[in-house]
Formats: structure tokens, C-alpha cells, sequence
């Protein structure tokens, strides 16, 4: 696949899974492959700190882990789309990250990569939705996403990031959220493909 699709809510039907279901419409629009995740029926553990990676970097908890990583690491493009938790998040989304510390060790201990001299060879589009108007709103997702993006060689290519949705139909009063969603899966859909 070009493209791997991430769903990091909770809710199946909500609003960063409308946003992102029309990302992937405009990204398969632009005639990008897309393979579509949903983490909340994905059977990852939390990290245990156990540092079982440190000997070749590959994680010893045996769960669904392993096929997601590998799916992200196949494709040359990563949207994943996460509601705001407590100023960052999803915990669906936070496993999935802790669980790459083992790819940040293979990376920087075990590859002893200097920080800052890799050329990134993926690209990320991050939707986030949260519910107040606060300024700072998605400060922490975004730098928790940066890094998450780094072990996988991969900078962030845009975001679409939307205020005062809670509930879970509300991004369908904002037709123009919408049409922005599949309107950026289109451009980054061919990005994508032009880096092929």
C-alpha cells in the first residue's frame, strides 16, 4: 500500500473517524493504495519497560503490535487521526507509540544513529479533533507525534486540526471540515505517489 490509515479513537463512528474516512476517500481519489487500521480492535499491550529491544530491537511482547508496525513501516505515507485527551492523545494512540520505543531503540542505541542526520523517506498527515477552544489545544499531540514520526524515518506533511467537536456527529454540521478532509487525503494521496 502507499498510504496506511490509522484509527485512534475510541469511537468507530466519531469525529476523527469521519474526517479521516474522508481523507482516505480523496487519497484513493488521487489513485493511492490505502490500508486502513483500526486500533481499537487491534490487541497491543502497553509497553512494560522491560527493554527486551535493547538486544536487536525487536519488541518481546507478542501481540498485534508487530503487524501494525510492520504495515506503518511497508507504506510510504501514515495518516492517523486521534481525538485530544487531557491535552494529547488518544490511549489507543499512546500504545501504539510506547510500543515503538523499541523502533527508537534499534534507531539510536543499537544503529546509534546521530539525532538529526536522517533524511526522512515517509510522509504524515495528522487529523486531531478536540472539544475546548484552548490555545494550546494541540501542543502536546503535535510534539508527541513528531516524535512518534521520527523512529519510523518520517516528518509530519500537514495536519488538519479542528476545535469545539465533541460529540460524535458533530463534525457533520461543518460540511467545510469535510470537504478540507478529502480535499488534503487527495494532496497527500499524490505526494505520496510522487515519491514513489
Amino acid at each position: 500500500m502507499d498510504i496506511v490509515a490509522v484509527y485512534g479513537s475510541p469511537r468507530r463512528e466519531g469525529n476523527t473517524a469521519t474526517l479521516l474516512k474522508k481523507a482516505v476517500a480523496g487519497a484513493r481519489d488521487a489513485g493511492a493504495g490505502v490500508d486502513e487500521i483500526v486500533l481499537r480492535d487491534c490487541r497491543i499491550s502497553p509497553c512494560l519497560e522491560i527493554y527486551g529491544c535493547k538486544k536487536n530491537g525487536e519488541c518481546v511482547i507478542s501481540d498485534d503490535f508487530q503487524q501494525v508496525r510492520d504495515r506503518i513501516l511497508s507504506a510510504r505515507g501514515l495518516m492517523i487521526a486521534t481525538p485530544i485527551f487531557f491535552y494529547t492523545v488518544s490511549a489507543h494512540v499512546k500504545m501504539l507509540m510506547d510500543r515503538c520505543q523499541s523502533l527508537w531503540v534499534k534507531k539510536y542505541w543499537i544503529d546509534e544513529v546521530a539525532y538529526g542526520t536522517w533524511t526522512p523517506v515517509r510522509k504524515g498527515l495528522v487529523i486531531s479533533v478536540g472539544a475546548t477552544r484552548g490555545k494550546k489545544l494541540f501542543d502536546g499531540m503535535l510534539l508527541s507525534m513528531q516524535y512518534f514520526f521520527d523512529v519510523f524515518d518520517m516528518s509530519v506533511w500537514d495536519t488538519l486540526l479542528y476545535r469545539q467537536l465533541d460529540l460524535a456527529d458533530d463534525v457533520l454540521k461543518h460540511p467545510a471540515y469535510l470537504e478540507e478532509a478529502f480535499e488534503k487525503g487527495r494532496a497527500f494521496g499524490r505526494a505520496v505517489m510522487d515519491d514513489r
